[in-house]
C-alpha cells in the first residue's frame, strides 16, 4: 500500500498544479480512493482534520471582513504609499511587515490580516495583487520558525526539547535560531528587489481616507495579542486558538448587530467566507493522514537519516535540504513530528548535541513549504483570497516568487546555523 498511497499522492499533486481550478476535485478523489482502498482508516477521519486552523480560518476571516468594512485596510494602505518611493518597496514593506506579526502568530491568520491590506493598495494602484500577496504569504511562512510561538511546527520543537521562549533567542551560550531565520528574511530582500525590478512606478498617497469604526481594529488586534498570550499556556487543548478566533469573531457579529440594529455585515462576512479555501484544506489533511498511515513519510525520515551515515556536515546538510524538498510537498507537521525522534537517536549514537540537526530541520522544513502553492496552509489561504479575487494562481505565478525565496533564505539560515552551532 505504501507505493500505491505514494503514486495516488505525486498523481494528485501533477494533476493540482496542471489544473489549479479543479484543485479539491482531485484531492477528494485521492481521499475516496484511499478510503476505499484501506491506506486510510475511515476512523481516523475526524482526528486527521486539523480543526484548529479551520477554525482560526473561519474565526479570522470574519474579524478581517468587519476590519475591511471599517475602511482600516485603505487607511493603513495610506499610509504605506505614503512612506514607499515605488511599487517594489511598497512590495518588500508589506511582506517584511507581513513576517514580524507571524513570527508570534500563525501564519495562516497573519495571511488572513495583512492580505486585504496588501488588495487594498494594489486597488489603489490598478495593479495586478498576485505578487504582493504571494509575497506575503511566503514571508509569514519564513517567521514561523523564529519563535516559538510562530507555528506549530517551532511549537513542536519545543515540547519535545524542552525548549522555552527564550531559547530560540539564545541557546548553548549562543544566538539562536531567532537569528538564522531573521538572517533569512534579510537575505530575501535583495531577491524581491530583483524579482519586482521592473515596479518602479512612483507612488504616493495625496489623503488618508477616513477610518469610520475603530472596534474591528480593536478586534483583530486582540486576536493578536489572545494568541500570543495562549502560546504560553501548557498543555492547553488543540483548537485552542480556533476558539480564540471563533470567540473574537462572535463578538464582532454580536456588537455589529448592536450597532448596526441588524445582521446584515453578519450575514456578508458568513456569505463572503473562503469556504473552498476550507474544504480544500480538510482534504489535504486527509490525504497527509493516509501517506502517514502507509508509512510514506516514516521512509521518507529514515532514507535522510541513512544517507548522512556519521558524517555530521553531510547528516545536517541532508536534513536541512531534505527537508525543504519534503516538506514542499507534504504538510510539515506530521513530518517534523517524525523526523524529531530520528534526530534524538542519531545523535545520541553518535554522541553529539542534537540541536545543530533539530535546527536544520526546523528550518528546512518551515521554509520548504515556500516551494510550492500547496506546501504550506498559509499559501493555500493566500491564492483563495486572490481567487475569491478573480485571481487563479498558476505554479509558475508561484515558483517564481517562492522558489527563489526559499532558496536565499534557506541557504543563509542553513550557513548561520552550521557555523554558529556545530560544536554545540
Amino acid at each position: 500500500m505504501l507505493i500505491v498511497a505514494a503514486i495516488l499522492f505525486l498523481a494528485m499533486y501533477v494533476l493540482m498544479t496542471a489544473i489549479p481550478s479543479k484543485r479539491p476535485f482531485f484531492v477528494y478523489g485521492v481521499v475516496i480512493l484511499y478510503l476505499i482502498l484501506g491506506i486510510l482508516p475511515l476512523a481516523s477521519v475526524p482526528g486527521a482534520i486539523n480543526w484548529n486552523v479551520l477554525m482560526m480560518i473561519a474565526g479570522t476571516g470574519i474579524v478581517v471582513e468587519y476590519f475591511i468594512e471599517s475602511q482600516m485596510p485603505n487607511r493603513i494602505a495610506d499610509v504605506l504609499l505614503s512612506k514607499a518611493k515605488n511599487v517594489m518597496w511598497v512590495t518588500i514593506f508589506m511582506s517584511l511587515f507581513a513576517g514580524v506579526v507571524s513570527a508570534f502568530i500563525d501564519n495562516v491568520a497573519t495571511v488572513l490580516m495583512v492580505a486585504p491590506v496588501g488588495l487594498a493598495i494594489c486597488r489603489k494602484l490598478k495593479i495586478n495583487p498576485i505578487p504582493m500577496i504571494l509575497s506575503i504569504a511566503v514571508s509569514s511562512n519564513l517567521q514561523g520558525a523564529a519563535t516559538l510561538v510562530g507555528d506549530t511546527t517551532s511549537i513542536l520543537l519545543g515540547a519535545y526539547a524542552g525548549m522555552t521562549f527564550n531559547d530560540f533567542f539564545w541557546m548553548l551560550g549562543r544566538p539562536g535560531i531567532f537569528f538564522a531565520v531573521e538572517l533569512g528574511a534579510l537575505a530575501t530582500v535583495p531577491i524581491m528587489m530583483w524579482i519586482f525590478r521592473d515596479q518602479k512606478d512612483p507612488v504616493h498617497s495625496d489623503e488618508m481616507t477616513e477610518v469610520h469604526d475603530y472596534f474591528p481594529t480593536v478586534m483583530l488586534v486582540g486576536v493578536v495579542v489572545v494568541l500570543i498570550l495562549a502560546s504560553f499556556i501548557e498543555n492547553k487543548p488543540d483548537i485552542t486558538n480556533g476558539l480564540i478566533c471563533v470567540a473574537f469573531a462572535i463578538i464582532s457579529m454580536v456588537r455589529g448587530r448592536i450597532v448596526k440594529g441588524n445582521w446584515d455585515l453578519a450575514k456578508q462576512a458568513v456569505q463572503n467566507m473562503d469556504y473552498e479555501t476550507l474544504i480544500l484544506l480538510a482534504g489535504l489533511f486527509l490525504v497527509i493522514q493516509g501517506i502517514t498511515e502507509a508509512g510514506v513519510i516514516d521512509l521518507a525520515a529514515k532514507f535522510i537519516a541513512d544517507a548522512g551515515g556519521n558524517n555530521i556536515f553531510l547528516l545536517y546538510t541532508i536534513i536541512v535540504w531534505g527537508s525543504v524538498l519534503i516538506s514542499a510537498f507534504v504538510d510539515n507537521i506530521p513530518y517534523v513530528a517524525t523526523m524529531l525522534p530520528v534526530i534524538s537517536g542519531i545523535t545520541s549514537v553518535l554522541g553529539i548535541s542534537p540541536y545543530l540537526l533539530y535546527f536544520g530541520l526546523l528550518t528546512g522544513a518551515t521554509l520548504g513549504g515556500n516551494m510550492t502553492p500547496i506546501g504550506a496552509s498559509a499559501n493555500i489561504a493566500a491564492t483563495g483570497i486572490l481567487k475569491k479575487e478573480g485571481y487563479v494562481v498558476s505554479f509558475k505565478d508561484f515558483a517564481r516568487i517562492g522558489i527563489p525565496f526559499t532558496l536565499a533564505a534557506v541557504t543563509a539560515g542553513y550557513l548561520y546555523i552550521w557555523f554558529v552551532f556545530r560544536g554545540a
